[in-house]
């Protein structure tokens, strides 16, 4: 029997099955986060650019594009709880914090690499960027120094912390997650979570569940208590490159090559939805306060098709008759 949730979710989509696209970047974007409040949509292009939405009813509203990295940006975050500060990571080897409220950079980082990702720590007292050599640079996000560096033997993909705050996590191209102790950064387990590349690591808002893909085209959903696999998702057939929650727990998106969306009801694994692209999907983030969809594909067939521009964003979960 399908769940309550499931039948109005599904009823929700039918009614919200709109996307939309909205011109962000003159190439293509790699990464989108939604600020903590939802107001804001922040994206990152391999154009060395940033640019900043406002989400005005159903509609993604341009506010500022952020210039000053010398090189792709590859991963971009917001700050936990202030809805003001996101943090870029770019090839240009440095990190920068920009305030939206003066669209200034506020601070640039030099760190040791090209940087490919990063993530904020849910205290917000934390940056911790990893590079192209697989190291993880820990920054103090107030006074902008490195508090800590570990260069690790294994391919890094995706970091993470745990909710809490209290670990640090890792997927390798081994198809392993690495759980440090944090702030310790003692290693504390590691897991053999799939037999190929472990790609991207996210957890639910909730803190029960982390999910990870990986290059055998599975997610896997684990318990954050007991570190143990609750079920696998399996619709997907190409590398599994991105991952979101939804902000009750209860929806996981995932993407890839392959050309649509899954969205997953977390509890029974079951398809809930699914959202048509033209082309490869590089990154997903569900708004934090309603089902509504950001997601950013590649350029269709790599050629730069006149009507369709090169570096949008879209929006999933838009009413049918906006």
């Amino acid at each position: 029997m399908a769940s309550q949730y499931y039948l109005e979710m599904q009823e929700n989509f039918k009614n919200n099955n709109k996307s939309r696209e909205f011109p962000a970047h003159s190439a293509k974007v790699h990464s989108v986060a939604w600020s903590c409040d939802g107001r804001r949509l922040a994206s990152g292009s391999f154009d060395k650019t940033a640019s900043v939405f406002v989400l005005e009813k159903d509609r993604l509203v341009k506010e500022n594009n952020y210039r000053g990295h010398g090189d792709s940006v590859d991963q971009l975050c917001w700050h936990p709880t202030n809805p003001d500060l996101f943090v870029t990571a770019s090839g240009d080897k440095t990190i920068r914090i920009w305030d939206v409220r003066t669209t200034k950079c506020i601070a640039t980082v030099n760190t040791k690499g090209e940087n490919i990702n990063i993530c904020w720590s849910p205290d917000g007292q934390t940056i911790a960027v990893g590079n192209k050599d697989d190291v993880v640079t820990f920054i103090d996000a107030k006074t902008h120094r490195s508090r800590a560096e570990e260069q690790f033997k294994f391919e890094v993909n995706e970091i993470s912390w745990n909710n809490d705050n209290d670990m640090f996590f890792l997927t390798n191209g081994n198809g392993c997650i690495n759980i440090l102790s944090y702030p310790e950064l003692k290693p504390i387990q590691s897991i053999n979570a799939h037999p190929s590349n472990c790609i991207c690591i996210k957890f639910d808002p909730t803190g029960k569940y982390f999910a990870t893909g990986s290059a055998d085209a599975l997610v896997s959903l684990w318990d954050v208590e007991e570190l143990v696999c609750v079920r696998c998702f399996s619709r997907l057939d190409w590398p599994v490159r991105t991952l979101s929650f939804s902000n009750d727990g209860k929806m996981l998106a995932s993407a890839s090559e392959d050309h649509f969306i899954d969205i997953a009801e977390v509890e029974t694994g079951e398809k809930l939805w699914e959202v048509q692209c033209e082309s490869p999907t590089f990154t997903v983030a569900w708004h934090p306060k309603r089902p509504l969809l950001a997601y950013a594909c590649d350029d269709k067939d790599g050629k730069y098709d006149s009507n369709r521009e090169a570096g949008t964003v879209k929006l999933f979960g838009l009413p049918n008759d906006s």
